[in-house]
């Protein structure tokens, strides 16, 4: 009769439930009342490390911790690979004993099956040598085949609440990304969207950038060491290995990995997805967690599944950026056209504006360009147009913006720049066209500017062009081949 109980109860209190934790606490609960048993352990095996780890027990120190252990080792183990209940009756005698208990003296081993295969172990340890009896032993092998039933239908349970989950999460992630042709603001959509999604702490997306992964996005909860636009050593990392290979790596403890590149300094468990489009390798995804064994096998799959969506919408708008590039570049000189700078200067005049800082506009052309036209003919002066382009370009800055405003005249941006360095600038440029040689024309080639700052000269777009539009009328008027200031009466000196 007592058996009878036991399993009426038992399959009643794991029947009654598809949540794991709580099946497994019903279960331990009974072992406490019914067996008495001074403390009791829920091994689960890890199917990504055939490891043993500790799930729930009771009667155990809370200083224990996690609690992990190879399939190959100590009594728990010996249960899990001869799929048998495994009992020491002093465990002072036998050498497979793991001491985590100090006072322990005999211990039974159960395992939990599920069909034929070992999915846990059951564990009970007393402080009495030869505590067990055989009665005991059978009564708790009844238990573990029912309390094995209830764990198998709570992990199936909870796969398909996962899988639903991450197949809607996918939906999501498709369909929130489609739209978004601006590359920032996708990848941070895509950051927010897997975090929100999915099990992780962190998540980073690294692109490709001449021959090196690039930090492009990171969000999450982690304390990062690398910043947006931060290069990683070439070769190092999971996720450079990860791109190598064209496929997932995952690392469920990076303190064994000596490769590991940490850029995320709480991590302890990474994933890194490749990002794949048409066989051209764009980046990966690095999802992060501060927990050890974080990730399962079963999430390679849908993170894959993002991933292509992610590299599809990645390349999407890399080309949107292409074609809108090339609506700001001037066709004959390849730099930028006035479209760009009318774009350029009102965006520059914001931030100089909300920072309290200059901002410099130079407005110049080339002399006596339509007699060059006509004398030796349109083609020639092209090139002429498109070497000046050369020139301006190579001697200005990364963040400075020259553009074709139309015909021969040209349009300069010099960002957090005042009028005196703006001077200097476009006294260089003079001097470089001047020292150029353009091949075909006997001549010197020459240009004329004109340099106006803000805010010495307005905080409006149409006041800082008039005022350098004016300065390069004074140069012509002076004689060409020369640089004026705005509200000055003397050129630049040369």
């Amino acid at each position: 009769m007592q058996k009878i109980a036991i399993l009426y109860d038992l399959s009643q209190a794991v029947m009654s439930t598809f949540d794991l934790d709580e099946v497994l606490n019903r279960a331990l609960s009974i072992m406490r009342d019914y067996f008495q048993m001074p403390n009791a352990a829920i091994f689960l095996i890890d199917a990504n490390t055939r490891e043993l780890y500790l799930r729930a027990g009771f009667g155990r120190p809370q200083s224990e911790g996690e609690v992990r252990q190879p399939i190959s080792e100590g009594i728990v183990g010996a249960a899990a690979r001869a799929k048998r209940p495994v009992y020491v009756r002093d465990v002072t005698k036998d050498a497979r004993y793991i001491m985590r208990l100090s006072n322990t003296r005999s211990e039974v081993a159960i395992p939990l099956m599920v069909r034929d295969e070992v999915v846990g172990v059951v564990d009970f340890q007393s402080d009495s040598p030869e505590f067990f009896d055989n009665e005991t032993i059978d009564l708790l092998a009844l238990f573990s085949t029912q309390a094995s039933q209830g764990l198998e239908n709570a992990r199936l349970y909870s796969l398909e609440q996962r899988r639903a989950r991450q197949l809607e999460a996918i939906n999501a992630i498709a369909r929130q990304t489609t739209a978004v042709v601006d590359l920032d603001e996708l990848l941070e959509k895509v950051c927010r969207l897997i975090l929100e999604r999915f099990a992780v702490d962190h998540v980073a997306v690294l692109l490709v950038q001449e021959g090196q992964l690039q930090v492009r996005a990171h969000l999450g909860k982690l304390t990062a060491s690398v910043e947006k636009g931060d290069l990683l050593a070439p070769g190092l990392g999971i996720a450079a290995r990860a791109i190598e290979l064209g496929k997932t790596v995952l690392e469920n403890d990076v303190t064994n990995d000596t490769g590991y590149l940490p850029g995320f300094e709480e991590t302890l468990s990474e994933m890194c997805v490749p990002l794949i489009f048409y066989g051209e390798k764009l980046g990966c995804l690095a999802l992060e967690s501060a927990r050890r064994h974080a990730f399962e096998a079963s999430d390679i799959q849908p993170l894959e599944a993002v991933a292509d969506i992610c590299a599809a919408a990645i390349q999407n708008a890399r080309h949107f950026e292409k074609t809108q590039q090339l609506a700001y570049l001037d066709g004959l000189t390849g730099i930028f056209n006035r479209r760009f700078f009318e774009l350029r200067i009102a965006e520059e005049l914001e931030r100089a504006n909300r920072y309290g800082s200059s901002m410099s506009v130079i407005m110049m052309d080339i002399d006596h360009f339509k007699k060059l036209n006509d004398e030796f003919g349109h083609l020639l002066g092209d090139e002429v147009l498109r070497q000046a382009s050369q020139v301006f370009t190579q001697h200005l800055r990364k963040g400075d913006v020259v553009c074709r405003y139309g015909g021969e005249e040209f349009a300069l941006l010099l960002p957090q720049t005042n009028g005196e360095n703006a001077l200097e600038v476009a006294e260089k440029l003079r001097r470089a066209v001047e020292a150029w040689h353009f091949p075909g024309v006997p001549r010197k080639v020459t240009i004329s500017a004109g340099v106006a700052d803000s805010p010495t000269f307005g905080k409006v777009r149409d006041e800082i062009v008039a005022a350098a539009d004016s300065a390069l009328y004074q140069a012509k008027q002076a004689g060409r081949n020369c640089v004026f200031t705005a509200g000055r009466s003397k050129q630049a000196p040369a």
